[in-house]
């Protein structure tokens, strides 16, 4: 069986919305106020993330963002990442021309999850996080926490929600001024 691993960047504050500002948001752009190290040490994380992922799950937004990007790149992590089967979830998407594309429905999450071995991973796909965690359905949470407070934003975690214990699996820091935290949810307690 495969585990749901939602993978985030995230500000201080909790806000995963509009990180490159191409949004146009007023809080947006976060992402790009990193230093190069901070932009190096990032890339080697997402890389071996998806060097070790199964599959990736996204929403139809995320979705929409990665396949105008991907494809042309070159390089490792873009090479994993063209080659990756993707899980699309979307009502209004049939034709996904990004390689390995497939659109599921979200109730098809959980039976997707028992057919697949190895780590399916959520990049960006706020929605989908949201959706995925109300229904218990993530094993691990991947945060990688930007020096930023916007105050503004769709968070990770919305008000009001159920509550969740998590357990803290391994945190350090990464480049400058980034934080890689890793979650489980408790589910014995």
């Amino acid at each position: 069986m495969a585990r749901i691993v939602v993978s985030q960047n995230i500000t201080l504050d909790g806000v995963v919305q509009d990180p490159t500002g191409d949004e146009g948001r007023p809080f947006g752009g976060w992402f790009n106020r990193i230093t190069p190290a901070d932009r190096e040490a990032w890339a080697e994380l997402e890389t071996a993330e998806a060097m070790n992922a199964e599959a990736l799950l996204m929403g139809r937004r995320s979705y929409e963002y990665f396949a105008a990007r991907w494809p042309a790149r070159t390089g490792a992590w873009a090479d994993r990442l063209n080659a990756l089967p993707k899980y699309v979830v979307t009502s209004t998407l049939d034709d996904l021309k990004w390689a390995n594309s497939v659109p599921v429905t979200a109730d098809s999450v959980a039976k997707l999850k028992q057919s697949l071995d190895g780590d399916i991973v959520v990049n960006g796909s706020a929605q989908l996080a949201h959706t995925l965690l109300r229904n218990d359905l993530v094993d691990e949470l991947r945060l990688i926490v930007f020096p930023s407070l916007t105050g503004a934003g769709t968070r990770l975690f919305p008000e009001p929600g159920a509550t969740r214990s998590l357990r803290l699996r391994a945190g350090r820091n990464l480049g400058d001024g980034l934080t890689f935290l890793t979650y489980e949810p408790v589910r014995d307690v």
